[in-house]
């Protein structure tokens, strides 16, 4: 196996090696990036797959991500058409994501902003929150982690409408299903949380035409992919007053440049793609997935190639 995980700054190779370790005696566990070719490894685990990588692992079998997207691995020109993909899908970031969304939204019916500055300026303005009964969130893709948080927004009492590509049955939950329901939910939602995979249905789905569908002073969560959002059509929406505000924990180029204009933007929060941190108990997958590769069994969050998720 190989690990080369390429995000320092959330997990060193090592840290995960010795993590594994004990559940991979006698397993060979190389770590960072190579420089020549290794021919024993048929595993490769990666969060941040790196360019040219792939020709140096002749011997690839499959390539466990460790997280959840898995586009750029999927439009690597190098991974050959046998190499299988997996991803994690550990309960603990599930629910760091469903509480993320969470936080914003009462951000917002709280006037936590408002009341901040207030403060700033020994202003005593009492401001009447919003009821979560007369708020509609509407939470796009209803895997793993979307549905954690839709049940969680039902539990709170929110008026909750879920999509996907193919219909869901969660309790609580108003679900919906196909392109054709997606426009009529959307000018539903007081908050939109995107939880959707980065797939060439769903790229670009926030264009000028997606904000137009929204209902106006509609609030964007985005902890999907950042190719699902148009930038340009993102700051006309909101300039324009049809759009209340966007959250935005990924971005189409990470990390966002200094100077891109998200930062300035008043309706814009910006996090550095932080909303699901801990895999707790996840990390075991990964040296299930070697034992079921070298087994030949059935392998844990199997990704379809062929649909991208």
């Amino acid at each position: 196996m190989l690990i080369d995980i390429g995000l320092p700054d959330w997990m060193t190779d090592e840290a995960l090696r010795d993590e594994l370790a004990p559940l991979l005696r006698g397993v060979t566990i190389h770590c960072g990036r190579p420089r020549d070719p290794l021919p024993d490894v048929v595993m490769l685990a990666t969060a941040d797959l790196a360019e040219n990588i792939l020709p140096l692992l002749p011997k690839l079998a499959l390539v466990q991500k460790l997280g959840a997207g898995v586009e750029a691995i999927l439009r690597d020109p190098d991974l050959a058409a046998h190499v299988r993909v997996t991803r994690l899908a550990p309960d603990s970031q599930a629910r760091e994501i469903a509480e993320y969304c969470l936080a914003y939204v009462l951000r917002d019916q709280r006037n936590m902003t408002r009341h901040a500055a207030d403060a700033e300026e020994r202003t005593w303005a009492p401001l009447a929150p919003r009821h979560a009964a007369h708020t509609t969130i509407g939470v796009l893709g209803l895997g793993h982690i979307g549905g954690r948080t839709a049940r969680l927004f039902a539990t709170l009492g929110f008026r909750v409408l879920g999509w996907s590509r193919s219909l869901k049955t969660i309790d609580g939950v108003d679900c919906r299903a196909g392109d054709a329901a997606l426009p009529d939910l959307l000018s539903e939602c007081d908050y939109v949380v995107s939880i959707l995979p980065a797939t060439p249905q769903t790229r670009d789905l926030f264009d000028a035409d997606g904000f137009a569908c929204m209902k106006s002073g509609a609030v964007l969560i985005n902890v999907g992919r950042g190719d699902l959002v148009v930038e340009e059509a993102l700051i006309h929406a909101l300039d324009r007053g049809t759009l209340g505000g966007a959250v935005l924990d990924t971005v189409r180029q990470e990390p966002l440049p200094a100077d891109h204009p998200f930062w300035r933007h008043p309706s814009i929060t910006v996090t550095p793609h932080v909303s699901g941190w801990h895999v707790d108990g996840g990390l075991k997958d990964v040296a299930e997935n070697y034992h079921r590769l070298v087994d030949g069994r059935e392998l844990l969050h199997e990704v379809d190639r062929a649909h991208g998720y």
